[in-house]
């Protein structure tokens, strides 16, 4: 693993707008007529990249608006006891904190019922942002579960300018969830307005393929983003190898071998990663293209996000399966050892 993990980024603060929520966790009884139970855990994407950027020693801030409930009160707490700011995010009495109930199977791959809407996550407008959060921030980073109504995606959009405007790189993982949108809506306009407002693109393989369908090709994708303001895609595709794309450059790196038990923030921790490993290095709109073209060097910020993404499913949970530096080394030694992806 290289020296430049070790940098202190505490000083390149990562903004992390959108929803919080709860995630239940199904467990099956011990017999066949046990009732299932439900665990819960914090989380929600852009909460969990918030966590992920905290556990691993970065500087994170979490912006969103929190319920007037216990389960507000318990993903406050949660983010404070892992680290995360939350000085910029609001509280509403008008709506309930979402709920998701979350089934595993026996690979640990995740099915999710969600609460939402109505939600308080939904109700935080351009108004509720507080400049200072755009001063002090490096990175700005979104998802498309704050797309899914017209306030909230007007909002979301309206972040992503004024995080540009205030000098900041853009991210955003798409993350999408089918199930949240309504039936009368077409996501894919709001999709693509959010995607051409980041400089760094993280997509699964199933929305690269999703967003392929609407504009005929996987190349008129990478086109339509290219000829916005995107500098680096990067798509990931569970244990298979992940591929990246900046302007002129492409390549793709192996996965970890790890044995899997629950994929529910595998994504959102390799987002974390990226972003922990962007600020660490110091990296700005104006010096992020020098980065992607020292290819060994994006090779080993990939490498990082990958690491901390293989963790994370090998633990229950969202905020609570976040790893640690220490752990990210000792899978990177790890792997050196038995010769594997490093």
């Amino acid at each position: 693993m290289s020296e430049a993990v070790r940098k202190d980024a505490r000083m390149h603060g990562i903004v992390c707008f959108g929803e919080a929520l709860i995630d239940f966790l199904a467990r099956s009884g011990e017999d066949a007529d046990a009732p299932r139970t439900f665990t819960q855990y914090a989380g929600g994407a852009p909460a969990n990249v918030a966590v992920a950027v905290a556990r691993l020693g970065g500087r994170s801030e979490f912006v969103g608006m929190f319920g007037e409930d216990m389960f507000g009160d318990f993903l406050i707490d949660s983010l404070a006891r892992h680290g995360v700011g939350t000085h910029h995010a609001r509280r509403t009495a008008e709506a309930k904190t979402a709920l998701a109930f979350v089934a595993l199977d026996g690979q640990g791959e995740r099915s999710f019922s969600f609460y939402r809407p109505p939600a308080a996550d939904l109700l935080f407008r351009p108004e509720h942002f507080d400049a200072a959060c755009f001063a002090n921030a490096a990175i700005f980073h979104a998802c498309s579960n704050s797309l899914t109504e017209e306030a909230i995606a007007q909002t979301t959009l309206h972040g992503m300018t004024q995080a540009r405007e205030h000098g900041a790189l853009v991210s955003i993982d798409l993350n999408l969830r089918p199930s949240l949108w309504s039936p009368q809506v077409d996501p894919l306009p709001r999709l693509w307005s959010a995607l051409e407002q980041a400089d760094l693109v993280k997509l699964a393989r199933n929305e690269l393929d999703y967003l392929a369908a609407d504009v005929g090709a996987e190349e008129a994708v990478y086109a339509r983003l290219w000829a916005a303001s995107a500098r680096l895609i990067v798509v990931t595709d569970g244990s298979a190898p992940l591929h990246w794309r900046s302007r002129d450059r492409r390549g793709s790196l192996p996965a970890f071998v790890v044995r899997a038990i629950d994929t529910t923030a595998a994504g959102d921790a390799f987002v974390g990663g990226l972003l922990y490993q962007l600020a660490a290095r110091e990296v700005t709109p104006a010096n992020f293209d020098a980065l992607l073209h020292d290819e060994a060097t994006l090779a080993d910020v990939l490498r990082f996000a990958a690491a901390c993404g293989a963790l994370t499913v090998t633990q229950h949970g969202a905020f609570a399966a976040m790893p640690t530096l220490a752990e990210v080394k000792t899978l990177f030694d790890g792997a050196h050892a038995l010769g594997r992806s490093a």
